[in-house]
């Protein structure tokens, strides 16, 4: 899915956080938003995955505004997956349970959990495995049901290094593949990693390096 962005500008009360914003988002790349904290990088994500909408400016999603996407919900569902620093999951619940319960197809589970290295640890509870595993069930459930992009904020925030190059591996694995990713960062690594980079700085984009 091409996602295209124009003029973005969005404040949080009288604080404005991002100033006009034009980015491409091209099908099936690795694109890392850079930036140090308070750079706009968050918000910026938070917009493109349609979580929130901008005080100004459009996003089109294969030439789709927000408002012709239909229900925001189905469309999120089939189209977009989401990580975050924190995993998330349900800690009364298995990995597989997790993975499941946000499943189309829960057929899909099992092939997936081996693919990303975790399928023995399928039957166990959150706490039971590794900060690495647990990162991994969550990027799972992002890609149960075959999003056309996957949004990602902070994803190896919590992790050492060796986990989180692991992430960014599985990331390019499932990109090469036809997914998207759009990974906000601060961890300077992700550049090798990437297809593109967009360096943010005082809700402006300073740099895109391909």
């Amino acid at each position: 899915m091409k996602i295209e962005a124009f003029g973005l500008e969005h404040y949080y009360g009288r604080e404005k956080v991002l100033n006009g914003v034009d980015i491409v988002i091209e099908p099936g790349s690795f694109t890392a938003i850079i930036g140090e904290s308070g750079s706009g990088k968050t918000t910026l994500l938070s917009i493109l995955s349609t979580l929130l909408q901008p005080s100004s400016g459009s996003v089109l999603y294969d030439g789709k505004t927000f408002g012709e996407l239909g229900n925001i919900d189905r469309f999120r569902r089939h189209h977009i997956g989401f990580v975050f620093q924190f995993h998330y999951l349900i800690s009364y619940l298995t990995l597989r349970e997790n993975v499941a319960l946000a499943a189309l197809d829960s057929a899909l589970v099992d092939p997936l959990l081996e693919n990303l290295g975790i399928g023995r640890f399928g039957g166990r509870y959150s706490d039971e495995v590794s900060g690495g595993e647990r990162q991994r069930a969550a990027i799972a459930r992002a890609l149960i049901n075959r999003p056309s992009v996957v949004f990602a904020d902070e994803p190896t925030g919590n992790l050492d290094t060796k986990n989180a190059l692991g992430v960014y591996e599985l990331f390019k694995q499932f990109s090469r593949a036809g997914t998207g990713f759009v990974v906000a960062s601060h961890d300077k690594k992700i550049a090798d990693y990437a297809d593109s980079i967009i360096e943010m700085e005082d809700g402006l984009v300073k740099n895109i390096l391909v």
